[in-house]
């Protein structure tokens, strides 16, 4: 399985709205299980198709400690939404930044599995997280989106310089 290349902020890639899927076949599996190899080499516990440049809606997750309990998720929507809690959260596609970002505490989630059999997790934790991180891509957004303006401002500037002493 080929390894994709993770898009990196500032690429306006990341802000392209994915469009739902219409089937769950083989290509879809194959992209799940490439987006899979791609986040455990990463290292990473979520990814999103928008980070890899394919902007249908589909994402991967393992929060396991053994990263042996990966999540293939197609279509997947938030359907609710409860409490708040604040946590730290950075990003494959954000290199090197992390900050605070309020989420839902709980939260319930509908999509498709590989197989394309509805599925629905309720999660709270690194999970829930995870899940609502994961869905911002899908939607064209950043973990930086829900920081202040001014931390929106400072993270840009570091990321800019950072960006161009790596290239």
């Amino acid at each position: 399985m080929p390894k994709l290349e993770i898009l990196q902020y500032p690429d306006s890639r990341l802000r392209t709205v994915a469009r739902p899927v219409d089937a769950v076949d083989d290509r879809i599996r194959t992209l799940a299980d490439d987006m899979l190899e791609t986040m455990y080499d990463a290292p990473g516990i979520g990814l999103a198709a928008t980070q890899v440049d394919v902007h249908e809606r589909v994402i991967v997750i393992d929060v396991s400690d053994n990263h042996d309990e990966p999540r293939v998720l197609v279509n997947p929507e938030i359907v609710e939404a409860t409490g708040a809690e604040r946590g730290q959260e950075g990003c494959l596609s954000v290199p090197g930044y992390q900050d605070y970002v309020e989420r839902a505490e709980r939260v319930r989630v509908r999509a498709l599995d590989r197989n394309g059999d509805p599925l629905e997790i309720e999660a709270d934790g690194l999970l829930a997280v995870c899940l609502q991180h994961e869905i911002d891509h899908l939607d064209g957004k950043l973990f930086l989106d829900h920081l202040s303006e001014l931390k929106r401002k400072r993270a840009h500037r570091k990321l800019i310089k950072h960006t161009r002493l790596s290239a």
